[in-house]
């Protein structure tokens, strides 16, 4: 596909956003303030993932694009990354044929270095059994940071053009991690924090942001349906005035 950036030209604002990005957060609080075990959140997170890819995939967005584990998260304790990890083998295994019946492609974008040898291997094994799925393109953040994905981006960059020392918007962007979606056209966060923490810094540069005190276990298509009806009523200007737009219209 041919990129597009919003710093550079001017994208459609379609009204079912063709891309939706979202932080996942507040598991361990739900789980908290019900005197769970912090795990119990995240489980109980996988069941809203599993009704918000369906409702995206229903309401006709083409990319959603999940941060599940950052690269910050390692600054958890122990346990809990332990936990997490096997998480999301169980997931793995449990969700991936579900959404290849139902022409869901899955993609995990990140340094997955840090994981072991098995939950690599099961990732390459989904991304390829759901290659060619086209009804939804589902991205799973794991191991990322936005920083990290630009850093690693300029290093293919330089790589590719030995010599160079002046490059441009077009020649970083087939490196970035997520090269083959278009920018997010809107960014939900859950968990009542209002910041993108290190998430698609440069993805996000024109994204209408969304932010929720909804805890993610508790993320209903409701709540799906109430962000997605907020950013319809936004003005998407990218640098441009609302009286452009209006004549625009006319």
């Amino acid at each position: 596909m041919k990129y597009t950036s919003s710093t550079t030209e001017v994208p459609d604002a379609p009204q079912v956003p063709r891309h939706v990005a979202m932080i996942m957060d507040g598991n361990g609080r739900w789980a908290t303030k019900r005197f769970l075990p912090r795990v119990a959140g995240h489980v109980k997170g996988v069941e809203a993932v599993r009704t918000v890819v369906e409702a995206c995939a229903n309401r006709g967005v083409e990319y959603l694009t999940l941060f599940a584990f950052s690269s910050e998260n390692w600054r958890r304790p122990e346990e809990e990354v332990s936990l997490l990890m096997r998480l999301f083998m169980t997931a793995l295994e449990r969700e991936v044929s579900k959404m290849h019946a139902n022409n869901i492609r899955l993609r995990v974008v990140g340094d997955l270095s840090r994981f072991d040898d098995k939950l690599r291997t099961m990732i390459a094994n989904a991304e390829r059994k759901t290659a060619n799925n086209t009804r939804l393109t589902v991205t799973v953040c794991a191991n990322y940071g936005g920083r990290w994905d630009i850093m690693q981006a300029v290093g293919k960059m330089v790589a590719a053009h030995p010599g160079m020392t002046d490059f441009s918007e077009a020649q970083l962007a087939p490196h970035l991690a997520m090269a083959y979606a278009p920018e997010p056209d809107l960014f939900i966060r859950t968990g009542g924090e209002q910041r993108i923490s290190n998430f698609l810094l440069w993805q996000l540069a024109y994204t209408e942001l969304f932010f929720t005190d909804t805890y993610w276990p508790d993320f209903s298509i409701e709540r799906l349906d109430e962000a997605i009806a907020s950013y319809q009523h936004r003005e998407r200007r990218f640098g441009r005035t609302g009286a452009q737009l209006a004549e625009k219209k006319t």
